[in-house]
C-alpha cells in the first residue's frame, strides 16, 4: 500500500503515545463474536454431518456461514467461491444462492466497470436476521451448555441491538482509494483493525494516517494551503470548527448528507453543534469522549471515602491517597506545557463556573451560540482563573513527579498502571485500563463529572472529534467521499469500532446497545451524564483562535507552576496574548484571508 504525503518534509518525529501510526503498520484485530459465533456453528454442523451421516441438511446454512465471516474478515465472495463452500452440488448451490438474492438475503455487487463480474455480500436483512440468531444461539448455549443463567431479556433479541453495517449497494470509485487523517486515539486503532472490513463495505482501498492533537491541526492547515488537498476525510477536534470553518478549510456538508431529523437527534447534540459554524455543518461526529475524574473505588473504599464532589473534596482525598513512598500518587492530570496544560486550565475553570471567554448565563448555566462578527474576550483575569491557579499549585503537591511533563495518554497511563489514586482524564482513553486486566484499574474504576469550586458545578466538558471534507478536496470526488463519510459515521459502523478496542460512543442509540453497554460501565456512565445535562461543549468553545488561546494557557501556567513567573504575571501575560489573538482573528475575519494566528510569547 502506498503512503500518504508526509507533510513534515520527510522528517520524523518521534510519537506521542501508541496510537500515532499510518496504515501501513498492521495490527491485530480482535475479531467479532458474531464471528467467532459462525466458526462455532460451521464446526459444529460439520461434526453433526461426518457423525451422523447427514446429507445436505438446511442447504442454506453453509451459505449464510461462509458470507457472514467473509463480510466480517472483508473477504470477496463470489459465486463460484460461495458454491464451493456450500457443500452442495454446483447446480443446486447456484440456484439456491439466485433464491436467496430473489428473498432478499444476498447483495450482489458488480466487481469492474464493465458489470461482468459480481461480488456477494449479506444483505442488511440478512445481517439483521444473523444478528438475531446469533443472540439467541449463544443465549441457548449458555443457559443449556454452560448451565448459566442468562441475563438476556426473555423473547429474543432487544429493539436496541444494533446490526453490523452492510456494503453499500454500489462500489466507491475513487482513484487511488479513500485517503483519510484521523486522531491518534483507540477509535482510529479500532478503523486500523477494520479496514478489510471497511474496504469491503465501500468497495474501495483506505489509506490512513493518524497524528496527535497538536500534529493533526498543523497538517490540517498545511494541507488547506495545497491546490488540491491530500485527503479525502479529515478528522477535527471539536472546538476547531469555528477556526476551520471561517478560513474555509473545510466543505459545508449540509447539501451533500441525507441524514434524517432522527439521526441528527441520536448524536450527542454538543457534538452536533460543535460540528457547526454560522447554521451550518461541516463535520459529523465518529467519536465523543468526557473529560471526567476517574478514581480507584478500591482505594477509597478503604479510605472510607466518597466520590468527590468539590475541588475541596478532591483535594482531601488526594492528600489522604498521596503515598509516594508506595509509589502512588494522589491524582495525575495533564501538565505538560502548551496544548495539554491549556486543555487542564479550560477545563478547571469552566468547573469554576467560568469559560475562558466571556458569555451570557443561561438557564443551564454559559450558553455560547456562534454569531458572524461577535468580538470575543478572554477570561483570565477573572476571580475564577485566580481559583483556577490556586487549585493547581495545591493540586500540584500531590501529583506524580513528571506531571508538569504528562499528556493526555500519559495520565491515562500513569492511573492504569496504578501510579495514581486518580486522574483528570478523558474517557476515550479508557481502554488504557478498562479493556486490560493487568491494569489494577480494571474494573475498579468510578467515573464522576469534575467536581465543582465554589461558584461552579458538576460538568462534563465534551471532547471528540468530527469527520469533515476538506475544501480543497477535487469537485469530482466530492460526491462519492461524502457516501463514505457517511457509512464510516453511521451507527453500525460506531458500534463496530467499540466492538474492536474503542469506548466512545458518538450516539445515543450505540451507547444504549446492550452488547456495547456491556463492554464497559463507562459507555452507559456518560450516557447517563449528557442525560443529565453534564456533557457540555462551553469549556472550549469552537471559536477561531481557541487552539492558539489553549496553547498560551498551557505556556504561561507552566512558567508558574516551574517558578519562573508568579501567577499574577501568568494570567495577565495569558489574558493580554490571548486578546492578541482574538484581535487578529476579527482582522482575519475582514480580511478573508486563510491563515492561522496565533499570540507570540513574551521573551523573559
Amino acid at each position: 500500500m502506498a503512503k500518504l504525503r508526509d507533510g513534515n518534509g520527510g522528517k520524523s518525529a518521534p510519537p506521542e503515545g501508541p496510537y500515532e501510526i499510518d496504515s501501513t503498520q498492521h495490527l491485530q484485530r480482535v475479531r467479532d463474536e458474531q464471528v467467532r459465533f459462525a466458526e462455532f456453528v460451521a464446526r459444529f454442523y460439520d461434526e453433526a454431518g461426518t457423525i451422523l451421516s447427514l446429507s445436505s441438511g438446511i442447504r442454506e446454512l453453509r451459505i449464510i456461514l461462509h458470507l457472514v465471516t467473509s463480510h466480517f474478515d472483508g473477504k470477496l465472495v463470489t459465486s463460484s467461491s460461495l458454491a464451493a463452500e456450500s457443500g452442495l452440488s454446483y447446480g443446486t448451490a447456484i440456484r439456491t444462492i439466485d433464491g436467496m438474492q430473489q428473498s432478499g438475503l444476498i447483495l450482489r455487487r458488480e466487481k469492474t466497470a464493465s458489470g461482468r463480474s459480481h461480488s456477494l455480500h449479506p444483505s442488511p436483512e440478512l445481517l439483521l436476521r444473523w444478528r438475531q440468531f446469533a443472540y439467541t444461539g449463544a443465549e441457548l448455549v449458555q443457559d443449556n451448555l454452560q448451565k448459566v443463567p442468562s441475563r438476556r431479556r426473555p423473547g429474543g433479541l432487544p429493539a436496541k441491538v444494533l446490526p453490523a453495517p452492510a456494503v453499500l449497494s454500489e462500489k466507491l470509485s475513487l482513484d487511488g482509494g479513500l485517503r483519510v487523517l484521523v486522531h491518534a486515539d483507540p477509535t482510529f486503532i479500532a478503523m486500523l483493525n477494520l479496514k478489510r472490513q471497511f474496504e469491503m463495505i465501500l468497495g474501495t482501498p483506505i489509506h490512513s494516517r493518524a497524528h496527535s492533537i497538536d500534529r493533526l491541526r498543523t497538517e490540517l492547515i498545511r494541507n488547506a494551503e495545497l491546490d488540491e488537498s491530500d485527503y479525502d476525510i479529515v478528522a477535527v477536534d471539536l472546538p476547531w470548527f469555528g477556526e476551520m470553518a471561517q478560513t474555509e478549510r473545510l466543505l459545508p456538508l449540509d447539501d451533500l448528507l441525507s441524514m434524517s431529523a432522527e439521526d441528527r437527534c441520536d448524536i450527542y447534540p454538543d457534538a452536533l453543534a460543535s460540528s457547526c459554524w454560522n447554521g451550518r455543518q461541516y463535520g459529523v461526529p465518529i467519536m465523543v469522549s468526557g473529560e471526567v475524574l476517574v478514581h480507584r473505588s478500591d482505594l477509597f473504599e478503604r479510605a472510607g471515602l466518597a466520590t468527590p464532589r468539590t475541588t475541596e473534596d478532591v483535594l482531601q482525598a488526594a492528600s489522604i491517597l498521596h503515598q509516594p513512598g508506595s509509589g502512588i500518587s494522589g491524582i495525575a492530570w495533564n501538565g505538560g506545557r502548551g496544548t495539554p496544560l491549556g486543555h487542564t486550565v479550560l477545563m478547571l475553570m469552566a468547573a469554576f463556573g467560568q469559560p475562558i471567554i466571556q458569555m451570557h448565563d443561561g438557564p443551564e448555566g454559559p450558553q455560547f451560540s456562534p454569531a458572524p462578527g461577535v468580538a470575543h474576550r478572554p477570561m483570565f483575569d477573572s476571580e475564577a482563573a485566580r481559583q483556577t491557579v490556586d487549585y493547581l499549585l495545591r493540586l500540584r503537591e500531590f501529583s506524580p513527579p513528571d506531571v508538569l511533563e504528562m499528556a493526555w495518554y500519559d495520565r491515562a497511563r500513569c492511573y492504569g498502571d496504578g501510579r495514581a489514586a486518580m486522574a483528570y482524564s478523558h474517557s476515550l482513553l479508557a481502554p488504557v485500563y478498562e479493556l486490560d486486566p493487568a491494569s489494577p484499574a480494571y474494573r475498579s474504576t468510578r467515573y464522576a463529572p469534575h467536581a465543582a469550586g465554589p461558584a461552579g458545578a458538576p460538568i462534563v466538558p465534551i471532547g471528540g472529534y468530527s469527520l469533515s471534507i476538506p475544501s480543497n478536496i477535487a469537485p469530482e470526488r466530492i460526491g462519492t467521499v461524502s457516501k463514505a463519510l457517511e457509512a464510516l459515521t453511521s451507527a453500525p459502523a460506531a458500534k463496530l469500532y467499540l466492538s474492536n478496542g474503542s469506548l466512545s460512543s458518538p450516539r445515543r442509540s450505540v451507547s444504549r446497545d446492550p452488547e456495547v453497554a456491556a463492554l464497559s460501565p463507562l459507555i452507559a456512565n456518560i450516557d447517563e451524564m449528557d442525560a443529565r445535562g453534564l456533557l457540555r461543549m462551553w469549556p472550549r468553545p469552537p471559536i477561531p483562535g481557541i487552539s492558539d488561546i489553549i496553547s498560551i494557557a498551557g505556556e504561561e501556567l507552566h512558567d508558574m507552576l516551574t517558578g519562573t513567573a508568579s501567577a499574577h504575571a501568568a494570567l495577565a501575560a495569558a489574558q493580554s496574548r490571548s486578546e492578541q489573538v482574538l484581535e487578529a482573528v476579527g482582522r482575519t475575519r475582514s480580511s478573508g484571508r486563510r491563515h492561522a494566528v496565533g499570540g507570540r510569547a513574551p521573551q523573559r
